[in-house]
């Protein structure tokens, strides 16, 4: 006998999972469509120093609150996209999207604080988790290269043990 399709018949036969990821990517979707929206909001700052409104009064030390606004958004809209990406990204190598997520956070907080030297003290910042974060990204690589080819982990160490000239060790990096 033939089998009657009914929404609920249908609709039993779908797993769950698949609903709330197809309701999780809308949302991801939507949050990276009004990304320009977001953008172009320093518009609606006004072009004066001081903003007296009858709720707060705000003093910049910047030329007017449109120009902060246009500094402060052009952070936090790369850096919102950049957490976006790290926390959807779904390759081993996600964890070097941190180096750009913590250049733009110590911009944003620099610029908040408005401590002057902006996009300027950041990279001292960046230095020490860049030399953690560099390396550890790049073993990751070499190993699931090494596990990727059967090679065992004496063979593995001994590469890295191996003294190579510098062309040499560029090499191995695009191997």
């Amino acid at each position: 006998m033939d089998k009657i399709h009914n929404k609920s018949t249908i609709n039993s036969d779908r797993p769950k999972t698949g609903r709330a990821a197809l309701f999780i990517g809308g949302v991801i979707v939507l949050f990276i469509a009004i990304s320009p929206i977001l953008f172009y909001s320093y518009r609606s700052f006004p072009t004066v120093k001081v903003w007296e409104t009858s709720f707060f009064t705000l003093e910049t030390g910047f030329r007017d609150w449109n120009a902060y606004a246009w500094y402060l958004i052009g952070k936090i809209v790369p850096l919102y996209l950049l957490l976006l990406w790290f926390f959807t990204c779904k390759h081993w190598w996600h964890w070097i999207i941190l180096v750009p997520i913590a250049m733009y956070s110590f911009q944003l907080w620099g610029l908040i604080n408005e401590s002057g030297g902006y996009d300027e003290l950041e990279i001292y910042y960046l230095i020490p988790l860049m030399m953690f974060l560099i390396p550890a990204v790049y073993l990751i690589r070499a190993r699931l290269f090494n596990s990727l080819h059967d090679d065992d982990l004496g063979t593995f160490e001994e590469d890295l043990l191996a003294k190579k000239t510098l062309w040499g060790q560029i090499k191995d990096l695009f191997r």
